[in-house]
């Protein structure tokens, strides 16, 4: 026996179809939704749902012959277009039994694409790098999304049936297996969801209800439905995606990818929602869970919390840090296109370290043209994550190069020193540990040839723009580029790759065992610097961090008289001063034990 449902409000009638027998569903009822009970449905059994016509539109074709998947399905094992399948969430075996995450606020983050983390690109080969992130010192590993999306390779932004696991990767049952096997091992697990927009192919929701509107547009289309007619169950479908992931598949925290893109006037935003309906599961499961926004906004009510007018985000990215750093890294001439305008300076840099947001509403964007953001006050920096590589700040470049090909190693070295000692929550991308050889590229399997040439252009003409030659603009739709992409193990343990995985490992050690490193209090982090000379000091409690990214060697005062802890290069010398050659970090302690 299974009860089958759907969100239909504007159809006239509908039926589920399992094999060659339709069983007319009972509907819909006062918020549309329709459902039927089939004796010998359950777990296994192959459905979609025939449509007979819209009432809003007349010209909808009566009786569709088409069994439409269902915009809930939880297992598609043919795809994003094939027949839905009957999933049983409870069959799965847990062994975590009393698990608990470890405080996202001393968490050391992995971010990891499961297509290219490995050569076979599945969960289950994940399982078999767990003990190497272990070691490294990694707390949180974050999968980018895993829903159902269609074609052979992809990021996974383009997700069409959200409450399915992508086959690609082994479907619900292996995602479950690497959940079970981070756990284990202490690793806790944060999910990347895509709650913007729906992937251009391979969702049929529309078909069912608005969870599409037209009255706002983002840069993939028409806005998710969060505020017109129907939008209760729009908010109910997306809400209830991120509680089955959390409830069904154990996932400890959830990315909430490009936030900036919700319109949502409603009196309870979405956000606030969702965060709440969180707070409920968790206190329900005894499990610490947290949601992570991306947001462009600049705006601290993302993650201040309901009673103080926020929204109540655990965290949220900080591409500010990033910006601030990245164009300090570069040399003359390297960071003044697009958003990187409004950065460039080690003042920018120091404003980012201490006050999180550089463009806080106080200073004039000019990329943007106005004014943008509001400054962060009284809120701990480790409700913000910090980074120098992601998967768009690599995989978005022309040819997917990362920090070491585009700064050179000492400068990569430094970057990572910075990142890891800031008061931001570290986050890290796959392969940066060890100074990867393989880009990460944009890459995807479109199966409509049109939409396929028009990626592929409009991408080479995009990066046209900022001087590439278009024929250099690896072909998102080969498969060469998605193959290209993945990690090459072997590497590890050679040469400068060996070298970049101790400086990674011996920082996150730190980071780990320091309690100034780990202090959250608000103001606790001071800067000081030299525009012309480049040079900046970090001071955190009883942790000095001082790098040159000038040409010539600078010495600066050590007035603590501080031991050198670690160095990113062993020409730095510290004693009544720290001696920093150009492109060097070095990190000095105070702290009784490490």
């Amino acid at each position: 026996m299974h009860e089958f449902t759907v969100w239909a409000p504007r159809v006239r009638k509908v039926a589920v179809k399992i094999g060659d027998r339709t069983y007319p569903m009972r509907g819909p009822d006062e918020r549309g939704w329709w459902s039927v009970s089939v004796a010998d449905a359950g777990r296994g059994t192959d459905y979609g749902f025939a449509l007979d016509g819209d009432a809003k539109d007349r010209d909808t074709k009566d009786g569709d012959p088409r069994a439409w998947p269902d915009p809930r399905s939880e297992w598609q094992p043919n795809g994003v277009h094939g027949a839905s399948r009957v999933y049983d969430q409870a069959a799965f075996v847990w062994s975590d039994q009393g698990w608990q995450a470890p405080a996202l606020e001393r968490a050391v983050i992995y971010e990891l694409h499961v297509g290219t983390f490995t050569e076979r690109g599945t969960f289950d080969s994940a399982i078999e790098r767990l003990d190497y992130l272990t070691w490294l010192g990694i707390t949180h590993v974050e999968l980018m999304p895993v829903a159902a999306f269609p074609g052979g390779q992809g990021w996974g932004y383009d997700g069409a049936s959200l409450f399915a696991v992508t086959e690609q990767y082994g479907g619900p049952d292996g995602l479950k297996r690497l959940v079970n096997a981070c756990h284990a091992r202490g690793l806790a697990v944060l999910l990347d969801v895509v709650y913007n927009h729906f992937g251009p192919v391979g969702n049929y929701s529309g078909k069912f209800g608005p969870y599409i509107t037209d009255t706002h547009h983002t840069p993939w289309g028409g806005a998710v439905n969060f505020e017109d007619w129907g939008s209760d169950e729009v908010r109910r479908f997306f809400c209830d995606n991120a509680l089955m992931w959390l409830r069904d598949y154990h996932i400890d925290g959830l990315r909430l990818d490009a936030v900036h893109a919700f319109v949502d006037r409603s009196a309870t935003h979405f956000l606030e929602q969702l965060s709440d309906e969180v707070k409920d599961l968790s206190a329900k499961l005894g499990r610490r869970l947290v949601l992570i926004a991306e947001s462009d906004l600049n705006d601290p009510r993302v993650v201040k919390p309901k009673e103080l007018g926020g929204y109540g985000m655990d965290a949220q990215w900080s591409d500010d840090f990033h910006h601030a750093l990245f164009t300090v890294l570069q040399r003359e001439g390297g960071g003044e296109k697009g958003y990187y305008v409004d950065f460039g300076t080690m003042a920018k840099l120091a404003k980012a370290l201490t006050k999180v947001f550089v463009q806080d509403g106080t200073t004039y964007s000019k990329y943007r043209g106005r004014s943008h953001g509001r400054p962060v006050e009284g809120l701990s920096p480790h409700q913000f994550l910090g980074f120098i590589q992601n998967h768009d700040q690599v995989g978005n470049r022309a040819v997917g190069d990362r920090i070491d090909r585009v700064v050179g190693v000492d400068r990569a070295k430094v970057a990572a020193g910075l990142v890891l000692t800031s008061p931001f929550i570290p986050m890290i991308f796959q392969g940066e540990e060890f100074a990867a050889s393989t880009p990460f590229l944009y890459f995807a399997d479109h199966e409509d040839p049109e939409m396929a040439r028009a990626v592929k252009e409009g991408r080479r003409g995009e990066f046209a723009a900022f001087g590439w030659n278009p024929t250099d603009i690896p072909d998102p739709e080969a498969i060469e580029t998605f193959r290209g992409s993945k990690l090459n193990w072997v590497e590890v343990h050679e040469g400068v790759h060996e070298e970049m995985l101790e400086w990674y490992r011996g920082l996150i050690q730190l980071r780990r065992g320091s309690n100034s490193l780990n202090d959250g209090t608000p103001g606790q982090t001071k800067a000081s610097f030299d525009e012309e000379k480049k040079w900046l000091v970090m001071e955190r409690g009883m942790v000095t961090v001082m790098c040159n990214l000038g040409r010539e060697t600078v010495k600066l005062e050590n007035s603590r008289r501080l031991p050198l802890l670690l160095a990113s290069r062993a020409d730095v010398v510290a004693g009544d001063g720290v001696v920093l050659p150009p492109e060097t970090l070095a990190i000095l302690s105070g702290e009784k034990s490490q």
